[in-house]
């Protein structure tokens, strides 16, 4: 095995460091990403309430959604379930929106939402894409929020990525950026530009959800040190709720 190869290996695999002994649970927030896959189950059944159980079940203080049916004329709109159930507010980033159709990001959390901004990422004419942008009130600053869903080819991720490197790349705010890729190839120009930002993160497997093959849903926090550790969420009902398992971070408030 080449070293580069085996460099790819490590980045898939989980990374964590301990916590400092003097951190209490109250200091490590619990943030989350989930493609609900319109809350179409791997069974072909649509069900936003086996989606929100997932998410209760996650514990998560933010919870990153992507490809969330949002209501339109006849539409259905399954943030308002998901809130139900979960108790957390939900904040709504449609990448497509008219008046019969709206879908794309959303944030679930339980922390005071001081701003809400939308980023259009889509690309020609490729289907419409776009990142939620969320700042959210942590009890100890202010945290940066950025729940995106990149596109299916790799010129268009290139794009999509610069782009969001160029928007959010400021000192002033703590910045986590989460979502699904679509990225799996650890040396491609999309995660290596990530990875020079970010540095490397866990990357563990979460497509298909039955049997994971692929990391396509990602956690990359900056700066990396409030990163504690980053796992897929397994259960029955995961499995079965979408076609992506959801992959949570423990990152320092």
């Amino acid at each position: 095995m080449s070293r580069r190869e085996a460099d790819a290996i490590a980045l898939e695999r989980p990374q964590a460091r301990s916590a400092p002994a003097h951190q209490h649970a109250s200091d490590v927030l619990r943030i989350a990403s989930y493609n609900i896959h319109a809350a179409v189950g791997t069974d072909g059944r649509r069900s936003a309430e086996r989606i929100g159980e997932v998410i209760a079940a996650l514990n998560a203080d933010i919870v990153a959604l992507q490809e969330v049916p949002l209501g339109g004329t006849g539409s259905l709109d399954v943030l308002p379930v998901l809130s139900d159930i979960t108790g957390l507010h939900g904040v709504p980033g449609p990448t497509l929106d008219t008046p019969q159709r709206r879908y794309g990001n959303a944030v679930l959390t339980n922390l005071p939402v001081r701003a809400v901004r939308t980023l259009d990422l889509s690309f020609g004419s490729r289907e419409a894409r776009g990142a939620l942008d969320v700042d959210v009130e942590t009890g100890s600053g202010v945290l940066r929020v950025v729940a995106t869903h990149l596109g299916l080819s790799s010129r268009e991720r290139r794009a999509q990525v610069d782009l969001l490197l160029d928007t959010f790349d400021t000192p002033e705010l703590p910045v986590i950026l989460l979502g699904d890729l679509n990225e799996w190839f650890v040396w491609g120009r999309p995660l290596r530009a990530l990875l020079a930002h970010f540095r490397p993160a866990a990357a563990p497997r979460t497509f298909p959800s039955r049997f994971p093959a692929f990391a396509l849903d990602r956690v990359w926090v900056h700066p990396v040190q409030r990163l504690v550790d980053v796992q897929v969420f397994r259960s029955d009902l995961a499995r079965v709720a979408s076609d992506h398992l959801p992959v949570i971070a423990r990152v320092l408030r």
